[in-house]
């Protein structure tokens, strides 16, 4: 995003997302441990900036960190198709669709905690015709081993697909609240990790997150019902 385009005034926090060089989070910590300069005097938590403001972090990371959407192709296990870049969170072999790929180690616990929660979209096409009553009962919760899923969205897409947004991830998931209710997958697909969409990204592409986008993503590390934890 060109600097013209930044909403100012802008809370340091912000801006310092936007540039790449800490979290939201983390910026507050920088500010909080003195280490943010705004026109040369020591910036305080929630001050706010103009274009003309000449901000200065000291101690700030060298590395320059990047953030990728990733089209993760079928029959393949979870991967990075660049060696500088990981995956946050996995999908199996037989499914598809969005992963995070990023070389920022510092939101990995974070993003991958099981107690923090946060939505993830999916769209499914199942071999035998949806139930009648499937949609109720994936929205109430499914017993998988003795294990009950917390509430989700479910909607009907045709007599064999339906979308569902999770706020949980426990392994292959989506699979086993199908199987428990006599319902066989057949295409899994993963279009949306909170606010990243996977959209018309090639099998196998790349698309770097980076703007107002990045900067959504990287802010709601600041809520604990936002942060995801991947394994289906």
């Amino acid at each position: 995003m060109a600097e013209e385009e930044y909403t100012y005034p802008m809370r340091i926090n912000k801006y310092l997302a936007l540039k790449k060089i800490s979290t939201r989070r983390g910026a507050d910590e920088l500010i909080a441990n003195k280490k943010v300069f705004i026109n040369g005097r020591l910036a305080v938590l929630g001050s706010k900036i103009s274009q003309a403001d000449k901000v200065e972090v000291k101690g700030a990371p060298e590395k320059a960190y990047e953030y990728f959407a990733y089209n993760k192709p079928i029959g393949i296990e979870t991967n990075s198709p660049r060696p500088d870049l990981f995956p946050i969170g996995r999908l199996d072999k037989n499914s598809h669709g969005l992963l995070i790929l990023t070389n920022d180690g510092r939101i990995t616990d974070q993003l991958l905690n099981p107690k923090y929660f946060h939505e993830k979209e999916y769209v499914v096409r199942t071999l035998n015709k949806l139930r009648s009553s499937f949609k109720n009962k994936m929205e109430a919760g499914v017993n998988i081993e003795g294990y009950v899923t917390q509430k989700c969205k479910v909607k009907i897409l045709s007599p064999f697909t339906f979308k569902i947004i999770l706020t949980e991830g426990k392994k292959h998931q989506i699979r086993r609240m199908c199987s428990a209710l006599f319902q066989e997958v057949a295409d899994l697909k993963r279009e949306r990790i909170m606010n990243i969409k996977l959209g018309n990204l090639k099998d196998g592409g790349l698309r770097e997150i980076k703007g107002e986008e990045l900067v959504l993503f990287l802010m709601s590390e600041d809520s604990p019902c936002s942060i995801f934890y991947t394994g289906i």
